[in-house]
């Protein structure tokens, strides 16, 4: 078994893993045009995380412009 066996033989068996994965996509988007269904846009959805990282990034901006 050459390169070009072992390249099909992992062809093969990536199809095989995969194959789950992109029927599960197919399903979803046949069922509802968007595999995720209904999202929101990120930056409209209130976040802790995000309001944190603005006060830290404001934080910073207003030091730095101090100096």
């Amino acid at each position: 078994m050459g390169v070009t066996g072992l390249f099909l033989v992992m062809i093969f068996i990536a199809a095989f893993v995969f194959a789950p994965l992109g029927y599960f996509i197919y399903t979803f988007t046949k069922k509802s045009d968007n595999p995720l269904g209904d999202l929101e846009p990120h930056a409209d959805s209130p976040s802790a995380v995000n309001d944190f990282a603005e006060k830290a990034i404001k934080f910073v901006q207003e030091k730095l412009a101090k100096k």
